[in-house]
């Protein structure tokens, strides 16, 4: 006896997998890139906004899949994130006080690595199951 539909279901098959490997992830990784940057733009140490406002994120076909990266352009981003954040809330110049303080009370040092690992892990896993849902 033969099996019946049998092409039909391949041809489902790919489409769905192509689907999933394709819009669905890209779909998900930018709202996923976005609560990130959420999450991170409120542990971000502010003073003047440079660089809060030199954010960015990008979503790039490699191979099979993508690569996501949320990142800074300012030059200086890397170091700020690898700070202790000993100066957290302490003014720069405690006889200017219009000269702000070193970092934000809110701001946290590695601002960025909390952002997705800590903060916004909850949503992150909810957005994933909800765009990968069949």
């Amino acid at each position: 006896m033969p099996v019946r539909g049998l092409e039909q279901t391949r041809r489902n098959l790919k489409r769905l997998t192509d689907r999933i490997s394709g819009s669905m992830t890209e779909k998900a990784l930018t709202e996923v890139l976005i609560i990130g940057e959420g999450y991170a733009a409120s542990l971000t140490p502010m003073d003047t906004g440079n660089l809060l406002q030199s954010m960015y994120r990008e979503i790039k076909p490699v191979g099979k899949g993508f690569r996501a990266r949320l990142g800074f352009t300012a030059n200086y981003a890397a170091a700020v994130h690898a700070m202790p954040g000993k100066l957290k809330g302490q003014p720069r110049d405690p006889n200017d006080p219009s000269r702000g303080d070193f970092w934000d009370p809110d701001a946290e040092p590695e601002f960025l690595t909390k952002a997705f690992e800590r903060d916004g892990r909850a949503d992150i896993d909810a957005t994933f199951k909800r765009y990968m849902k069949l």
